[in-house]
């Protein structure tokens, strides 16, 4: 007898989560559950001007509720199409898209008035999204009244237990960046020595320009850093509401053309800025995952990313495919960046390890875990 599953995702610019979805459509094919995935709009306005949206990642049918931005979506409007849309599922799983929004609570009373099992994603970590009292004991309430979680890594997991929820009910399925058409996983490392060949030493952030990234920690380090190395180079790439002043500030550290501000790339452009780093850079304060890490580590660029990221259990081991640093530490930083200078100058080695430790968070392992959440909510 087979079953099905919804699940409603947020926008379709996530890439990633296309990759995913597409690859658990094609579980799909061949199982006994049938998957349905709901966007709901196309995508947010803090991603304007970051990409635009592509909907060649996306290889599912797929159902979109909203055009346009998320938040332009009135707020009546948005909680009375996703209830309906509850209400009127015919499957016997509900994957809800978070928990910090009212619609997902309206989402989550139609589930419960219509006798439907309810899952949610969860990509928050304790040390990305501090505990609250104010804020916790919603989470508790939303979370005991659902039949299964979707965290991404051991630092998900952690957060989910410590808000009360039950630990055979988590399910972590692997977190996979959707790399470009163009990229191959073959020619990555010839290509990766190739790059780094005979250059100087070039740090590499990939990301929005926002308060939250710690790019000024960043500038800070590596200003110490180039008064040491003066060859060193940081290229950023990523557009944000913090461009003009973190330009300003690269000015008044004096770092003339040794900074460079990219703008926002993609997929080929985007290749060649990690196969030509030394490392890449990601400071964050607040992290919950950082799927930048995992593009890096395919192209065989290590990472140095500070604590808060919540992929540092599994992606980043010491000396093999980067270090960790405490958020805002900049002597903190600039001592990483120089340790791993020193520790992946062997450009062949280190990228080996990077394709090693990165191997398995691809999208068909992350659906395939998904799925497999999905079959055991489905069967107790």
């Amino acid at each position: 007898m087979s079953s099905s599953v919804t699940i409603f995702h947020n926008v379709v610019w996530s890439r990633h989560k296309g990759v995913v979805f597409s690859a658990l459509h094609n579980i799909s094919a061949s199982g006994s559950i049938r998957y349905s995935m709901v966007q709901i709009a196309d995508t947010e306005h803090d991603r304007l001007g970051f990409s635009e949206v592509d909907y060649s990642y996306h290889r599912y049918p797929m159902q979109k509720l909203f055009d346009g931005c998320y938040e332009d979506v009135p707020a009546i409007k948005m909680i009375a199409r996703l209830t309906w849309e509850v209400l009127k599922a015919k499957s016997d799983l509900i994957v809800l898209p978070g928990y910090h929004r009212p619609e997902y609570w309206a989402m989550l009373a139609a589930c419960i008035v219509t006798g439907k099992r309810r899952a949610v994603f969860c990509d928050s970590t304790g040390r990305d999204r501090p505990k609250k009292l104010i804020t916790s004991i919603p989470k508790r309430v939303f979370f005991s009244l659902c039949d299964g979680y979707f965290g991404f890594g051991e630092r998900s997991r952690e957060y989910l237990l410590s808000l009360g929820a039950k630990r055979e009910k988590i399910f972590v399925p692997c977190q996979a960046a959707a790399l470009p058409g163009s990229f191959s996983p073959e020619r990555a490392l010839p290509e990766r020595v190739a790059a780094r060949a005979g250059n100087p030493p070039v740090f590499l952030y990939v990301g929005r320009l926002s308060e939250e990234k710690g790019v000024g920690t960043l500038l800070e380090a590596f200003a110490g850093l180039h008064k040491r190395i003066p060859a060193a180079r940081l290229r950023i790439v990523g557009t944000g509401p913090m461009g003009d002043a973190l330009r300003e500030k690269a000015a008044d550290l004096k770092l003339g053309d040794a900074v460079t501000f990219v703008g926002s790339l993609q997929d080929e452009p985007l290749t060649r800025e990690y196969y030509g780093a030394t490392c890449m850079v990601l400071p964050s304060f607040s992290e919950p995952w950082g799927l930048v890490v995992n593009e890096a580590l395919a192209h065989g660029c290590p990472a140095v990313v500070s604590e808060s990221c919540g992929c540092v259990p599994e992606l980043v081991i010491d000396g093999v495919s980067g270090y960790s640093f405490t958020a805002g530490d900049v002597p903190g930083l600039q001592r990483t960046m120089l340790k791993a200078m020193e520790a992946f100058a062997d450009a062949s080695g280190t990228a080996r390890r990077c394709m090693e430790v990165i191997r398995r968070f691809d999208p068909p392992s992350a659906a395939a875990n998904i799925a497999r959440g999905c079959a055991l909510m489905l069967s107790n």
